[in-house]
C-alpha cells in the first residue's frame, strides 16, 4: 500500500490566513506613498536654495558685492521670503504665508520663528515646507553674502 504525502486543509488555511495578516498590514505602506513624495521634494527643494545660494556668495566674494549681477547680496533682515529665494529654484511655487496647496507649491519661512536675519550671520535656516497632512518641513541653509 502507498502512502500519500501532502498538506491537509488546516495547514493550507492556516498559511492563507497569515499570508492574509501580512498582506493587510503592509499594503497601506505601498499604496500611499504621497507623504514620502512631498517630503522628498521638500528636500529637493530646500537642497536647491542651498546650492543656489551658496554659489551666489561664492561669485559675490569673488565679483564683488557691488558687481551687480548675478550677484545678488543677501544681506537683509529677512531672507526666508520668496522675494528673495524664488531665483534660486526653477520649475516650483514659493509661499510666503499661505499652505500650499498643490505639489509644485512649498511654503517658505523661518525656522522656530527665529528671523532669518543675514546682517547677523554667514548662514540663516529657512523651513520649505511642502503640501499635504503628516508632512515635515526640510531645512534650507541659505549662505549670506554681504
Amino acid at each position: 500500500m502507498k502512502k500519500q504525502s501532502g498538506f491537509t486543509l488546516i495547514e493550507l488555511i492556516v498559511v492563507i490566513v497569515i499570508l492574509g495578516i501580512l498582506a493587510a498590514t503592509a499594503l497601506p505602506r505601498f499604496v500611499d506613498l504621497s507623504v514620502d513624495a512631498h517630503n522628498s521634494a521638500a528636500k529637493g527643494v530646500a537642497g536647491a536654495i542651498a546650492s543656489g545660494t551658496a554659489i551666489n556668495t561664492a561669485v559675490c566674494l569673488a565679483r564683488g558685492i557691488g558687481s551687480g549681477a548675478p550677484c545678488v547680496p543677501l544681506n537683509v533682515a529677512e531672507v526666508c521670503t520668496t522675494a528673495l529665494l524664488s531665483p534660486f529654484v526653477n520649475g516650483v511655487t514659493l509661499q510666503d504665508a499661505a499652505a500650499p496647496t498643490g505639489d509644485q507649491t512649498f511654503q517658505i519661512g523661518d525656522v522656530g520663528g527665529a528671523a532669518g536675519d543675514c546682517r547677523a550671520a554667514t548662514t540663516v535656516n529657512c523651513a520649505v515646507t511642502p503640501s499635504g497632512t503628516g508632512i515635515t518641513a526640510a531645512i534650507a541653509t541659505v549662505s549670506c553674502a554681504r
